[in-house]
Order: C-alpha cells, then structure tokens, then sequence
C-alpha cells in the first residue's frame, strides 16, 4: 500500500497546487469583469476580447479546480443518507463510486474533449467575433481539468481503499471514531 499511498500524495500535491493557482484566476476575473464594467459604462466602450477572457477565466476556474475541490470533499453531494452512515460505509461508498462514476466519466470527457482540441488547434480556431481570441487554448483546458479531475478520483480511491484496510486513518475527517455514525454540523446526539 506504501507506494499507493505515495502515488496519491503526489496527486494530492499537483491539484493542491493548481487548486491555490486557480485562487488567483479568480482575482484576476473580478478585476477584468470591474475593468470591462467600468469600461462599458464611462466609456460607452467594449471589447470582445475581454469580454471572451473574462468567459475563459470563469471556464478555467471550473475546470481546472476540479480536481482540488474533489480533494478537499467540496463537490455537491446528497448528504441526507450519506451523513448519518458509519464513516466505513461512506468510505465504501466514495471508493464503489469513484471506480464506476468518477472515473469512467472523468476518462470518457479527457478522450472525447481531445479531439475536439486538437481540431481546433490544427486549424488555428478563433472566435467568430470581431477582435475574438483564439479557441483552442480553451479547448485544451476540458480535458486537462477533467484529467485533474479523474487523477484525484485516483488518489480518492486509493485513500480509501487504505482506510478499509486500516492502513490509514479516515481521509475524510479527524473527528469521529471509525464506526460511530457521523452527524451533521449542529445536530444533537
């Protein structure tokens, strides 16, 4: 399990870096969208260029930090039974999960988005647009972040395969015991 539990470590390293990147990404999308405002309204000006950025970075964001949110157990989830279950039952459940949701989904999007890139980057797409930019560079972004996406399913599963198996405590929570039913912030036991 040792070079398993490294091999995830290393993935945990890579989306927790592009993850606080991202955090930039998203400064320097409210200051465009202020710029592009400010712009349009004092100005009685635009620019498509900015305006397509401002539609690149909100898609970077997104896609790229996929993979981050997914280490840090952000993603939308219905918590209602999920909740009240034994934290080895939700591990079982995010390990059966990740190997027959996540990651063939995560796969299929990485292959079926590349040749849609890769089109794109063969033929120099630009936007339709007057001063629009080019279209591949977002093109590549979709399967690069589901690729991030399907890498920390990866690590995901390893983590908790390891749990199961006693090797590691619960990845999810430092909190209660292993099979004591977690609750939901608040509720009285």
């Amino acid at each position: 399990m040792g070079p398993w539990l490294r091999l995830a470590r290393l993935i945990d390293t890579l989306n927790e870096r592009v993850g606080r990147t991202v955090y930039w990404l998203v400064l320097v999308t409210a200051l465009l969208s202020a710029f592009t405002a400010l712009i349009r309204y004092a100005l009685h000006a635009s620019s498509n260029a900015a305006l397509e950025l401002q539609w690149y970075l909100y898609a970077l964001i997104f896609l790229l930090a996929a993979g981050y949110t997914l280490k840090h157990d952000g993603h939308v989830r219905i918590d209602v039974l999920f909740a009240r279950l034994t934290p080895r039952a939700q591990a079982w459940i995010d390990l059966v999960g990740g190997l027959i949701m996540l990651l063939p989904m995560a796969l299929i999007m990485v292959w079926l988005s590349w040749h849609s890139f890769a089109l794109s980057f063969a033929t120099r797409e630009m936007s339709p647009d007057a001063g629009g930019l080019a279209r591949w560079p977002i093109k590549l972004a979709i399967p690069v972040g589901f690729a991030l996406l399907a890498l920390q399913g990866i690590a995901e599963i390893i983590k908790r395969a390891a749990f199961l198996r006693g090797k590691i405590p619960d990845p999810r929570r430092t909190g209660p015991e292993i099979d004591q039913p977690a609750h939901l912030p608040g509720e009285v036991v």
